[in-house]
């Protein structure tokens, strides 16, 4: 590493001027602050030694300078003379370690050695975060159609406000994609964004993930564990398939809504918290309230605002450019003037009818791009699905069907998936982008319909 060493005792400086660079670092020695400081406004360093008390200048004076220009700087503060004031300034400038004098050799030797490698994975975290970035955006949207530029309007409108967001859509459409960007356009975007999924929780451990529980509140509770309301103070809790949320949870949520108090499990008293609320959908409220299954005035809490996501045959001019993006997750390194796609798999993606969506329309791009040696990804490297075979019989399935409502066009999704995976059920749900537990459902409620047509 690149070290300057600043301190006023000329056998330390002879002494580090030696040992240092046999460890393998190059040295810059400095006999007090002010030269030292003098030193930084030229160049940077990867990590300081420094006495605290020197002419002129106070070590940290000298960190303090570092830190504003690089403020990934280490330091190691050397001092025969510590005190509680020092310590609060290490803390505050995150000083790596605090040594008094005098210390040995081989206790620096280590604490060089955990700079180099904190530095280290630094870098590595930073060049994942900037690949990540690059692949992913941050929290954009995909899409230049008429639909999404109304969907990016409306984000743009409620996202400065502290308002409770509902998103429709169905399976698959972006619904967390779209929470995540109403966050980061907000002034919460600093803060925590907690996402969790209402429908995967086993019912008895909902409450339990969402407003934490005490010590021996129930059995298995070992230690005491905050919630996710409390994870999220000060930011967004993204309540992903409201729909889904028990009967029993949903009085609980309307009182925290209401109050902005929680209470863990087993406890008495309340915690206030300051969480902005944003859920998603993809069922029918309206119907759930008039069935008995959802609470009307939960319903008017969480739709304050409302957006409604087009599903992705509705806006089948944003395939191609939703599914190169995709493909870049996997093939980071393709350079932007490459054609990844060849037109007639373009097309074969735009004439599908796309069930699962955006989540159905990734899967799809991730099996092509494993199939694919070689660019660009032809029909042939799609699912077999999108055979010429089953694109000829669309037609006639059409002509003898006649016109097919929603619940139709999911219904024949659903039996499509469960074929092509011998009636696995998992593999199906999978497959489709949707939970084991909406697939049961979607199920029961075809059967539940045909017993009663």
């Amino acid at each position: 590493m690149k070290i300057l060493f600043a301190d006023d005792e000329k056998s330390l400086q002879k002494l580090m001027s030696l040992e240092l660079p046999r460890l393998g670092h190059t040295v810059t020695v400095c006999p007090d602050g002010v030269t030292a400081i003098a030193v930084l406004e030229k160049e940077d360093f990867d990590c300081l030694l420094v006495d605290l008390d020197m002419p002129g200048k106070s070590g940290i004076d000298v960190i303090e300078k570092a830190k504003s220009s690089a403020p990934d700087t280490e330091a190691i503060i050397l001092t025969g003379k510590s005190s509680t004031e020092s310590a609060i300034a290490a803390v505050k400038f995150k000083v790596f370690a605090y040594l008094t004098k005098p210390c040995r050799l081989m206790e620096l030797k280590t604490l060089l050695e955990g700079v180099a490698k904190k530095r280290e994975q630094d870098r590595k975290i930073k060049a994942l975060t900037s690949r990540l970035d690059r692949i992913e955006g941050k929290s954009k949207l995909i899409g230049d159609s008429r639909p999404m530029e109304v969907v990016n309007k409306m984000i743009s409108k409620v996202a400065p406000s502290n308002s409770a967001v509902l998103i429709r859509g169905e399976t698959g459409t972006g619904k967390e994609l779209v929470a995540k960007a109403i966050h980061d356009q907000s002034l919460r975007h600093a803060q925590p964004f907690v996402a969790v999924n209402c429908g995967a929780l086993p019912e008895n451990l909902i409450e339990s993930e969402l407003f934490g529980h005490r010590k021996g509140a129930f059995t298995g509770a070992e230690e005491t564990r905050i919630g996710l309301f409390e994870v999220a103070h000060g930011g967004s809790l993204f309540l992903d398939e409201i729909g889904e949320l028990p009967k029993s949870l949903q009085a609980k949520l309307l009182r925290v809504l209401e109050t902005g108090e929680i209470r863990r499990v087993g406890e008495n008293s309340s915690i206030k918290v300051d969480v902005r609320i944003i859920s998603a959908t993809h069922r029918h409220i309206e119907d759930m309230v008039r069935d008995g299954d959802f609470r009307e005035d939960l319903m008017f809490r969480i739709n304050t605002f409302e957006i409604q996501l087009p599903p992705l045959r509705e806006r089948t001019e944003d395939i191609p450019l939703l599914a190169e993006h995709i493909s870049r997750r996997f093939w980071p390194t393709i350079p932007m003037t490459h054609t990844v796609f060849a037109n007639e798999t373009i097309r074969a993606l735009k004439s599908h009818h796309w069930p699962g969506n955006v989540r159905e329309l990734a899967n799809v791009v991730e099996h092509a791009t494993i199939l694919c040696e070689q660019l660009p990804i032809e029909p042939e490297h799609l699912p077999r699905r999108f055979s010429e075979q089953s694109a000829a019989r669309m037609p006639e399935l059409r002509a003898v069907v006649g016109p097919m409502s929603l619940r139709e066009l999911e219904m024949q999704a659903i039996h499509e998936a469960l074929e092509r995976h011998e009636g696995n059920k998992p593999q199906a749900a999978e497959d489709l982008g949707i939970s084991l537990k909406t697939l049961y459902n979607k199920l029961n409620q075809a059967t539940a319909s045909e017993r009663t047509a």
